[in-house]
């Protein structure tokens, strides 16, 4: 280029800095990732060339290099790759939003994968630069050294420089707000590690330092952020369990080792790579969302992919790369593109494949983890209805003796001796053993198995169940009285008149706690039953629990404890309470603070007091 030349960026409008400024990306911090995805791609189209034989020269040590300079404000980012002529500057600088690299794709397209794509990504350098240079040497030979200078306006200036040596240089003179912000090293060095630590090529920040002499001082090897490696670039044969596991490490260092992980390997009808990773969960409704990281040809993307996979799989951790996935676009267009759904109905398959193999051939390990996948599991099979038809062949449940079944073979260990009259299997449930361990104990006798459903969700998820499962009902183990949970046959119905159930109403409701509903109900449990029995109606108390974790009918959550009081009217004690009412005040007290003190229902004051009343009715 023989002279300086003056001209105008070719765009529409002379508003489009401010555009770019404000609104081409959501964060500002993007700047330097697309800086940086354009030297590397810069670097890979050089040796696509040379793959190709269109290059024969020295490919040399080919690197980005990342310098900032405090004092003067500045960022270079500088690349040794095929640089660019005055023509292709003018074309591909000037003429905004015209992307080189879908040419270059097209004809090299077997050669490299490219990862700049976007065609405003460079002028993603003007929503923190007052002006911004580029001096830059095409790889081709004869090529002259030409610097481009545009000042934040729509007017640009190119000349001929002295750059010596293959490649571009893009230095930003950071404006006063962003030298502020983006003006340190350690900014610079929390972004770059953020985005770049997996580019294919190396992305070298200054020089590593070293402790010396009780100070840190630089050493002459260079800094280079991207040292891990992505394997998720690897083919599954390659690898080995340690690999996977140094990756998690790596990725989560203060997390625990994850139970097993799926390598996602996919390039048609789409392309898609990544490793999913299974975490352990300490405390089940403490869960860790946004561990999925998202990139695009090993660039950083995003963490937050909600609208890409399928919500529960927002509780795995690790990575997923894809070129076919839009960036900087917004929500709404993902969760229509194409291609998203399909990946997203890939991840759900590829997941469903992975936990279906584990229980086919390695039973003993999915029953060992499988208290730390459930929540997972059922959450998935409450949200995804395909996941769902996939997870009814593996999912467990787990009895009060420990000791784990699919869900098919459970019907078939209960359902002749756990029919009710209807002919519906009744699965009976507890879900704090030691709480309702005297209700446990009261079914076991009559030979009935229980199963522990302690998870959060497990409320939803009988509900479910109960859809799902022909012909079958869940009842809380603790709903009834223990002859009551599977009624075989229809029982006779307690003659008293409707003025003698009002009287035994108000008498038990007077002697019992206020803030609750209850409903109080005569009935024959037997001389040697308990005198008065509480049970929470299953419906209602499930819809409460639903309520509760955002479910439907939330109308239930807002209204007060519901109990059904039993009262056995064969028990002598509530014969005696019955035949004298005025008289037997503290033992009608005692009866009742039992039941409660059964439900745990009874603390602090009352259960000083039903204490006192013991030792006195005792003495």
């Amino acid at each position: 280029m023989a002279n300086k030349t003056k001209g105008q960026i070719g765009v529409t409008t002379e508003n489009i800095f401010p555009v770019i400024k404000q609104f081409l990306y959501s964060d500002h911090e993007i700047f330097l990732r697309e800086l940086v995805a354009n030297a590397v791609d810069a670097e890979q189209k050089l040796k696509a060339l040379a793959s190709a034989g269109t290059f024969s020269g020295e490919l040399g040590d080919l690197k980005v290099e990342i310098e900032l300079d405090e004092k003067k404000k500045t960022l270079k980012i500088k690349d040794n790759g095929i640089g660019m002529t005055a023509d292709e500057l003018d074309r591909y600088i000037n003429q905004i939003a015209f992307s080189s690299a879908g040419e270059f794709l097209e004809k090299y397209k077997d050669q490299t994968n490219i990862i700049g794509h976007f065609g405003l990504g460079f002028y993603s350098a003007f929503m923190v630069a007052e002006k911004v240079t580029i001096e830059t040497l095409s790889w081709q030979e004869g090529a002259e050294a030409v610097k481009w200078t545009c000042d934040g306006s729509p007017e640009f200036t190119m000349e001929p420089c002295s750059k010596e040596g293959r490649g571009t240089i893009v230095t930003l003179h950071l404006d006063k707000d962003s030298a502020e912000e983006f003006g340190t090293k350690g900014k610079i060095r929390q972004l770059l590690d953020k985005y770049c630590k997996f580019m294919p090529v190396p992305v070298v920040f200054g020089k590593k330092t070293e402790w010396k002499d009780g100070k840190s001082v630089e050493t002459d090897e260079d800094d280079v952020i991207n040292g891990i490696e992505p394997i998720w670039t690897k083919a599954p044969s390659e690898l080995k369990d340690e690999d996977y596991l140094k990756f998690y490490r790596a990725l989560y260092p203060m997390e625990e080792e994850p139970m097993f992980w799926i390598h996602l390997n996919v390039d048609y009808p789409f392309t898609l790579t990544g490793v999913l990773y299974f975490p352990k969960i300490k405390e089940r409704m403490a869960i860790d969302r946004n561990k999925i990281q998202l990139y695009c040809n090993q660039m950083f993307v995003t963490d937050h992919v909600d609208n890409i996979v399928p919500d529960f799989l927002t509780l795995l951790h690790g990575v997923i790369d894809s070129p076919d996935i839009p960036l900087n676009v917004s929500r709404s267009y993902l969760q229509s593109d194409a291609n998203v759904k399909k990946i997203s109905t890939y991840i759900t398959k590829k997941v469903a494949d992975r936990l279906e193999e584990i229980f086919k051939d390695q039973r003993a390990q999915y029953e060992e983890k499988w208290d730390n996948i459930k929540l997972f599991i059922e959450y998935g099979m409450l949200s995804d209805e395909k996941f769902c038809e996939r997870a009814l062949e593996f999912a467990l449940v787990k009895d009060t003796e420990g000791k784990y079944y699919p869900l098919a073979d459970y019907r078939k260990a209960i359902e002749e001796n756990q029919a009710d009259k209807d002919k519906k299997v009744v699965y009976l449930y507890a879900t704090d053993a030691e709480a309702q361990y005297g209700s446990i104990e009261a079914a076991k006798a009559l030979g009935y198995s229980v199963l522990l459903m302690d998870c959060e969700l497990d409320s939803h998820f009988v509900n479910m169940l109960e859809q799902k499962i022909p012909d079958s009902r869940f009842a809380r183990v603790d709903s009834d009285t223990a002859d009551n949970l599977i009624p075989k046959e229809d029982k006779v119905k307690l003659e008293m008149s409707e003025d003698d159930r009002k009287a035994l109403e108000e008498l038990f409701k007077g002697a019992l706690p206020e803030g609750n509903e209850y409903r109080v109900e005569p009935g024959n449990l037997g001389a040697e039953g308990a005198p008065v029995v509480l049970t929470q109606n299953e419906f209602m108390r499930r819809w409460r629990e639903m309520s509760a974790l955002g479910g439907g009918m939330n109308f239930y959550g807002s209204m007060p404890e519901s109990y059904d009081v039993k009262v056995n009217m064969e028990n002598p004690v509530i014969a005696r309470i019955w035949a004298d009412r005025e008289g037997t005040g503290d033992l009608l007290r005692q009866v009742v603070d039992l039941a409660l003190l059964e439900k745990g229902l009874l603390k602090g004051k009352a259960l000083s007091e039903f204490i006192a009343r013991s030792e006195k009715l005792l003495g």
